[in-house]
């Protein structure tokens, strides 16, 4: 009897102390359980935040060069055409001719630029009409014309008669009498055997035929920020002063 209640005693007395010393183990290991889980989710999470990150990376790379390929491509193709000069200038279109039926015949599109023995280009773009032509004795030829200086990255232009415009009836044309070497002589080589209604574009090459040697003659800049931008290149021997004309015949007065 007294054996059987010390047994009781001592299960009374150690079941609760094994119980209680398993309980944390158990906890222990379910904690574990959750770190390691945790730290894999992480693991998971950073692997799939570094891919994405790559994938933004490459696509956003296809997304900056991609604008860039098509400007390239758009300024070569706008620029297939212009023969041997990049230009801003715009060139003349077909509709032009079409609109003017009889005044001439657009040809700009097949033509290239034809280097003169003193060095001027010239390239037809529409061929005039009539039996006069320009020629060193011509008298009093009425020309609507543009001129850039082509070696500046935007093509600035020192002068357009569509400016002159005083009493805002329209764009009065240059008037010259190349008789009297009232021009620059690059560009009245240039102007040399056109028609009426023509339009061509000469490029005067710098130095003996243009502003450096002849700054007076025309075509003068109308203003004084034209005759700045024109003086930025003509007076500074280290920049290329090459000018590109856009001419048309308007008549012969």
């Amino acid at each position: 009897m007294l054996l059987r209640k010390l047994i009781t005693i001592s299960l009374l007395l150690v079941v609760p102390f094994v119980a209680y010393s398993w309980q944390p183990q158990q906890q222990q290991q379910v904690l574990r359980r959750q770190r390691q889980r945790q730290q894999f989710d992480l693991f998971v999470n950073r692997r799939d935040v570094m891919e994405d990150i790559g994938t933004a990376t490459v696509f956003g790379g296809f997304l900056v060069a991609f604008p860039l390929l098509s400007t390239f491509v758009d300024v070569e193709a706008a620029h297939a055409n212009d023969g041997e000069f990049g230009t801003s200038t715009p060139l003349p279109s077909p509709s032009m001719a079409a609109s003017t039926s009889g005044s001439g015949v657009f040809v700009g599109e097949t033509t290239q630029f034809t280097t003169l023995p003193n060095g001027v280009k010239i390239k037809d773009f529409k061929i005039g009409t009539g039996s006069e032509s320009v020629n060193s004795q011509s008298q009093n030829v009425a020309l609507q014309m543009n001129g850039r200086l082509i070696n500046t990255n935007a093509g600035i232009t020192f002068y357009n008669t569509k400016n002159n415009n005083p009493d805002g009836f329209g764009p009065e044309p240059l008037v010259v009498n190349l008789s009297k070497g009232e021009v620059l002589p690059g560009l009245e080589a240039g102007l040399i055997g056109m028609k009426k209604n023509g339009i061509r574009r000469i490029v005067v090459p710098a130095g003996e035929l243009s502003y450096e040697k002849y700054p007076s003659l025309e075509p003068k800049p109308m203003t004084a920020a034209d005759q700045r931008a024109l003086d930025s290149l003509v007076k500074n021997k280290s920049r290329d002063s090459t000018v590109m004309f856009d001419v048309k015949v308007e008549r012969f007065k």
